[in-house]
């Protein structure tokens, strides 16, 4: 049985980036590219104006004397005329500089009449110039590989005219909630009947992490039944199965699984909740079977399939960062298994407190609801008091990072 930590790492080792695929632009937003880009031109692609403003050659304004306008450089014109020693030339952001002009200075801070223009103080050679290449070099490298495309890359994609873009494949996600209990939302409750929700809740998770979900529905707790699924499921990148892993005599995931040479690598992981957790591989087809309570199954995805998940999709990070907090009351807390409990945040000057989101039940959703944060406590670690400092993952999508 691995411990946290080397059960996430067993996990990682087994999975790889999918193979790419080119997207339109806009479709790539959020995908991970897959090939460095390098910038197909100069940019910027000449010399232009950061401002609206007058070129200028810096030595003719020192001379203090007013220069007479020559000439008019608007966006996206060319062939302006040379700018003529000892005179200036109206020219708009974006504009090619003339050719003799080595500066601009702003509208804002010259003064114009009669036809001539005075700069209101001195002006730096070169002062809002942008140079050809400034920003980057034809070939240079623009975007690493691995990197998650969003508004600057788009921006500088679209720029560069690179309108389709190599991405990594969406990791296409198996789900399989199982159990005689279940019934699909939408549906009249029986007696001794729940509406499954780990599908949806798995489902929204594979998609938050870039993933697309594929929902097989239920699995009643027969193994003729669970293999059709199954074997449907391992058709897909990932299959996710909820419930039916741990030592109940109906428990068949695992041995369905195996009837279906998949390789077990784990099960059970010493941690609390979600200890039957266990991890299989068919071909380079990672398969998760998570607990069957509501609290557990989300708390084991975001620690073991949500990384796998965006590991596969070719992100360079997978981990959320952990940040440290100071908890403000007391709980109790086992040695022995790592520990994930549910925390509200809150900031106080510079310290960062949590608090437990209420009872850590795995059956208590609400405590989930409530939950800024998850806290992971060491194996070691004993009852929590005030004062203790703790280290917790940020889930809530509205709270910042201290």
């Amino acid at each position: 049985m691995p411990s946290f930590e080397e059960a996430r790492t067993i996990i990682l080792d087994h999975v790889s980036a999918l193979r790419s695929e080119h997207v339109p632009l806009l479709d790539a937003v959020g995908r991970v590219l897959a090939e460095d880009v390098a910038s197909p031109f100069d940019f910027p692609a000449w010399d232009n104006s950061a401002m609206d403003g007058y070129a200028v050659r810096a030595a003719d304004v020192a001379a203090g004397a007013p220069l007479p306008l020559s000439g008019y450089a608007p966006a996206g014109a060319v062939g302006a005329e040379p700018l003529a020693p000892g005179t200036a030339t109206r020219i708009l952001t974006g504009a090619p500089l003339p050719a003799g002009a080595d500066s601009v200075v702003p509208f804002e801070n010259a003064d114009e009449e009669a036809g001539s223009v005075r700069a209101r103080g001195p002006v730096r050679r070169g002062a809002n110039v942008r140079r050809r290449g400034e920003d980057l070099r034809a070939g240079e490298l623009a975007i690493r590989a691995g990197t998650v495309i969003g508004l600057p890359e788009v921006s500088w994609l679209a720029a560069a005219s690179r309108l389709v873009v190599p991405v990594h494949r969406r990791p296409r996600v198996a789900i399989l909630s199982t159990g005689d209990e279940l019934v699909p939302p939408g549906e009249p409750l029986g007696p001794a009947k729940i509406h499954d929700s780990n599908s949806f809740a798995v489902a929204a998770a594979v998609r938050q992490a870039g993933g697309e979900p594929i929902l097989l529905g239920i699995a009643k707790d027969d193994r003729e039944a669970l293999r059709e699924r199954l074997v449907e499921g391992l058709r897909a990148d990932v299959l996710v199965t909820t419930a039916g892993v741990s030592m109940g005599d109906r428990d068949y995931v695992r041995e369905v699984l195996a009837d279906l040479e998949v390789r077990q690598v784990f099960w059970k992981v010493e941690i609390k909740p979600g200890r039957p957790t266990a991890f299989a591989v068919r071909g380079t087809t990672p398969v998760f079977s998570l607990p069957g309570n509501p609290v557990s199954t989300i708390l084991t995805f975001e620690q073991f399939v949500r990384p796998a998940l965006l590991k596969l999709a070719g992100r360079r990070t997978v981990l959320r960062p952990v940040v440290r907090a100071i908890f403000q009351e007391e709980l109790r807390h086992a040695p022995g298994r790592v520990g994930f409990i549910r925390v509200r945040l809150e900031r106080r000057g510079d310290a960062l407190l949590a608090w437990s989101a209420g009872n850590q039940d795995t059956g208590m959703l609400k405590t989930m609801l409530r939950a800024d944060a998850i806290a992971i406590v060491p194996a070691d670690q004993g009852d929590l008091r005030p004062g203790t400092p703790i280290d917790v993952q940020i889930v809530a999508g509205d709270l910042a990072l201290p």
